[in-house]
């Protein structure tokens, strides 16, 4: 633990800077962004690959693809919650996708779900209702997009469940960041804008700082139990607030503060209740 704590910490930090820099290129298509968010990472994934002599095109062309899809369509739609809502309510929902997972996985994988955990998702589920339902100056959009890219948020766990071990985690991230860049610079040929001076450092940062808040991740759960580890990413939530609230003014109600922690404790008690050996 004393090297996963600080290893969930910036693996936080660079999902909330990820964030950060998102809700500020609002001049940008949500595409553009994509594109470059996922050139960014390809910088890191596709070296990675060559240098250790990794087939790039991987071995379950089929499921990787699919992967990929759900996984643009997911982040897509996050992006384009965050020009609509504050980035910790942005965040937040987009966290309850275990709760979409985990019924995926009853009719899909055919998993079991224990009774609490279903309690512990309602508790979750409860924050988003109290987010929209008791903060009448939310925008409805931006709920939905951030409630969709959950959805496919939960496909995506599937996706990766059903991949397994069979490739290598390196492969699967880049075959999200290949097709994301290429559908991504495709959708924004039309609306392309040109960055200008320090636009093109923030645009291209997006990837780098996607792929260490993944790695850093990893590292996290390899070295740490995941019943102890797992809950620290819920960092990003309490991050990206604090910064929305410096950087954006953005403002937080008490029902918005409230919808909050009920979201971050009913998935931090799944996650400890699913990682328990009982």
């Amino acid at each position: 633990m004393k090297k996963a704590i600080p290893y969930m910490i910036i693996s936080a930090l660079a999902f909330t800077f990820l964030n950060v820099f998102v809700k500020s290129l609002n001049s940008f298509s949500v595409y553009q962004i994509v594109f470059f968010r996922s050139v960014g990472s390809l910088f890191f994934t596709i070296p990675f690959l060559l240098k250790n002599r990794i087939s790039l095109l991987g071995n379950q062309k089929g499921l990787l693809v699919i992967r990929s899809v759900v996984g643009l369509i997911s982040m897509t739609l996050f992006f384009l919650s965050l020009k609509y809502i504050a980035m910790g309510t942005a965040v937040s929902i987009r966290y309850i996708a275990p709760i979409f997972a985990a019924f995926f996985a009853l009719i899909i994988l055919k998993e079991k779900v224990k009774l609490i955990q279903w309690m512990f998702f309602a508790i979750a589920f409860s924050g988003v209702v109290i987010l929209k339902g008791f903060n009448t100056d939310m925008q409805i959009e931006g709920i939905l997009f951030a409630l969709v890219s959950a959805v496919f948020a939960g496909l995506v766990y599937i996706t990766i469940r059903k991949i397994g071990n069979r490739d290598h985690p390196v492969v699967v991230v880049n075959y999200f960041m290949v097709i994301s860049a290429v559908v991504g610079g495709l959708l924004s040929i039309n609306g392309w804008i040109n960055p200008k001076g320090q636009e093109w450092l923030i645009l291209l940062s997006l990837g780098v700082f996607g792929y260490f808040a993944q790695l850093y991740m990893t590292k996290a759960m390899q070295v740490g139990e995941t019943n102890q580890v797992a809950p620290l990413k819920y960092l990003e939530v309490i991050f990206t607030i604090i910064i929305g609230l410096i950087w954006f003014k953005e403002i937080y109600t008490l029902w918005s503060l409230v919808g909050i922690l009920l979201i971050v404790l009913g998935l931090t008690l799944n996650v400890v209740t699913k990682s328990s050996k009982k």
